[in-house]
């Protein structure tokens, strides 16, 4: 049985990518750590903690690949998925954490003063063409 779970909150660090095996299959995973505050109004002067707590998120494939090289330490990002018990055993002792398998990673816009994009390529007379529609800058 699986769950939604959403939660808001700033990256504790940049994402981790890795590679491991799964079922025979080598497959890319972020392990991304993440504080999921608990902001509540504090007069007119903005907004105090109410307390929260530490999140570990992972994100698989090649959305993996993507929160790795985008995300960085101090984002403020929302993630949306389906908790996960993960249990282990190590030198003897028992280990067990809640995870979150991340379906999707968002950044929080409020907090972003640019954005820059690629530019789209399709193919035309087997070259590779910037597309004329395109208004992102390139990498």
């Amino acid at each position: 049985m699986s769950n939604s779970f959403t939660a808001r909150g700033n990256l504790a660090a940049a994402p981790e990518l890795k590679t491991v095996t799964v079922n025979g299959e080598h497959r890319q995973v972020a392990e991304i750590r993440m504080y999921c505050d608990r902001p509540v109004p504090d007069g007119d002067d903005g907004f105090k903690d109410k307390g929260g707590f530490w999140l570990n998120v992972s994100r698989w494939g090649t959305a993996a690949e993507h929160a790795a090289r985008v995300l960085d330490k101090g984002f403020r990002v929302k993630v949306e998925g389906t908790l996960v018990q993960n249990s282990w055993e190590k030198d003897g002792e028992k280990f067990s954490r809640l995870e979150l398998s991340a379906d999707d990673i968002t950044l929080d816009l409020s907090r972003i003063e640019s954005v820059n994009q690629r530019a789209r390529r399709q193919e035309s007379n087997g070259q590779l063409q910037a597309d004329s529609n395109d208004t992102g800058a390139a990498e």
